[in-house]
């Protein structure tokens, strides 16, 4: 009787035990992607730090992202190589790591390549390999004071990038230059050559190599403009269809880790033409890809089925003045939303256009449509959550009196983040000094961050995403983007469209409210 009072008291001890546990498993599940400040609808890493996009293709259906991952704190370390996968760019799905350090030192940035012709000979014509191609960046090298501890090295992957082999030739491209900066590595197919263009940042240049097979390169030419520009990183070289012609140019993405838009890191770019060897920019020179504070890194995918004026990518929603410091736990940082790029050709010069891929638009709601006068101020609080949610009108130019109209969003902890545009000046400004306690960076909270709104007819459009705790502003058909985070100590609870000094008068426009991916991924 003992013996069976012992049993069944064990029993219960272990179904107590067990329903604990579920209990607790579902409390950190449902925590899990609902922590403040939380995007529900950019992709995050379940936990821990990341930064710049690495390795975007896409083939047999999924679009794949990785992305540089420090698995053991939300602050930068040893990178790795994280992987996500998506079947329509908006609702991720987190995968096992992709890359690890080995002896030859961390995994940094880079792309990937799907080999088609197998040029490699990683894989087959009937089984093409996807080819990753990084920078291995040795910490004991550079404890030394050696100015060669970064490296370019290759892995492939026969199963659509799940696992990889790293190749057993690796480095293939060691550092020759004078600088210890020889990094993130992009490569594209160039057809007209039949060979493989790798594209490199070298300080404060890039460089061009060439390879038949991916695995030997040799150096073709460099570009790089006057002027302290330091430091380039992940460059990015593609052709590109002038939007309603059938002219091609090149354009060169780069970010730099000074004199960005609103004074930190930025993604830039150039326009012009290569020949095979070389790349030649137009007089325009370097532009910007996003004028607010939290674009950078920006890179496209490859193999992508798209016509020959778009390029798909998506860039690292943070800024290096202040990545490692932002309140957030236990993840850190989030990517954009992937956006379509399109060159146009307008008064003599070529300006990139950003556009959120449409898959986005499937998590709206039926929307309100917002009136077509405001004069002060016009409260959509109870229609639209600024905290996961849309804005998408067009103003009548001629019509509106206003001296000044925007949105603000805010709290009742008076926090507050507006977006103004200034009539006279023809300029939009983000206001973030106000969005959240302070603190954690002085430079985090200097600003308004203001630009020129895009040349516009006799009708402005104004596009708003609205995610937690960011804001992706894109005007003039996406001539204009802005990129902008903040923390609140509360989620923002208001929002409101107001005009100063006359009126704002609107010929359409529409606010949703969103959906969050998360809640729909079959992992959760």
């Amino acid at each position: 009787m003992k013996y069976n009072n012992l049993i069944y008291a064990l029993a219960v001890a272990v179904m107590v035990s067990c329903e604990s546990q579920n209990h607790s498993k579902k409390e950190a599940e449902q925590l899990t992607y609902n922590e403040a400040h939380r995007p529900q609808f950019h992709f995050t890493p379940k936990a821990n730090w990341m930064n710049d996009p690495n390795g975007l293709f896409y083939k047999d259906g999924n679009y794949h992202l990785f992305f540089q991952y420090y698995p053991d704190s939300t602050v930068w370390g040893p990178m790795h190589w994280g992987h996500a996968t998506s079947q329509d760019l908006i609702r991720w799905e987190e995968q096992p790591i992709a890359l690890y350090p080995d002896s030859l030192g961390y995994i940094f940035s880079g792309s990937a390549v799907v080999d088609r012709l197998n040029t490699s000979g990683f894989g087959s014509e009937m089984q093409p390999p996807v080819v990753a191609i990084f920078t291995y960046h040795d910490p004991k090298g550079l404890e030394a004071g050696h100015k060669d501890f970064q490296n370019q090295g290759l892995a492939y992957s026969l199963d659509q990038g799940k696992t990889w082999t790293k190749y057993s030739g690796n480095p293939v491209l060691k550092n020759n230059t004078p600088n210890q900066d020889f990094r993130d590595p992009k490569v594209m197919w160039y057809e007209a050559g039949q060979k493989w263009v790798m594209t490199l940042a070298v300080y404060d240049r890039v460089q061009l190599y060439g390879s038949q097979n991916l695995k030997d390169w040799n150096l073709l030419s460099e570009f790089g403009i006057p002027g302290d520009t330091r430091l380039w990183e992940c460059p990015d070289l593609f052709p590109i269809r002038v939007a309603q012609s059938r002219e091609e140019k090149w354009v060169l993405l780069v970010s730099m880790q000074q004199q960005g838009p609103t004074g930190g890191t930025g993604t830039s770019y150039f326009v012009g033409d290569f020949d095979g060897t070389e790349f030649m920019a137009d007089s325009a020179g370097q532009q910007w890809l996003d004028k607010g504070a939290d674009n950078y890194a920006f890179v496209t995918f490859d193999n992508v089925p798209l016509p020959r004026h778009q390029r798909l990518g998506i860039g690292w929603m943070s800024n290096w003045q202040y990545a490692q410091q932002v309140p957030t736990s236990p993840w850190r940082s989030a990517m954009t939303v992937p956006r379509l790029l399109e060159l146009h050709h307008k008064d003599g010069q070529y300006s990139l256009q950003a556009t959120p891929v449409p898959a986005l638009e499937s998590l709206r709601d039926s929307g309100v449509d917002l009136p077509l006068t405001i004069t002060n101020e016009l409260d959509l609080s109870d229609q639209i959550n600024p905290a996961l949610g849309e804005l998408d009108f067009q103003i009548d130019l001629q019509a509106t009196t206003a001296k000044a109209f925007g949105v603000t969003l805010s709290n009742s902890t008076g926090e507050w983040v507006s977006i103004t545009v200034d009539t006279a000046d023809k300029t939009v400004a983000i206001d973030r000094t106000h969005s959240g306690p302070k603190g954690f960076s002085e430079a985090f909270f200097e600003g308004p961050h203001r630009t020129a709104l895009p040349t516009a007819g006799s009708v402005l459009d104004l596009r708003l995403l609205l995610d937690q705790a960011s804001l992706e502003l894109f005007s003039g058909n996406g001539a204009l983007n802005m990129t902008e985070v903040f923390f609140p100590q509360m989620a923002y609870s208001n929002i409101t469209l107001w005009a100063h000094d006359g009126q704002l008068v609107l010929t359409g426009g529409k606010g949703f409210n969103l959906s969050s991916t998360w809640k729909t991924l079959p992992s959760q």
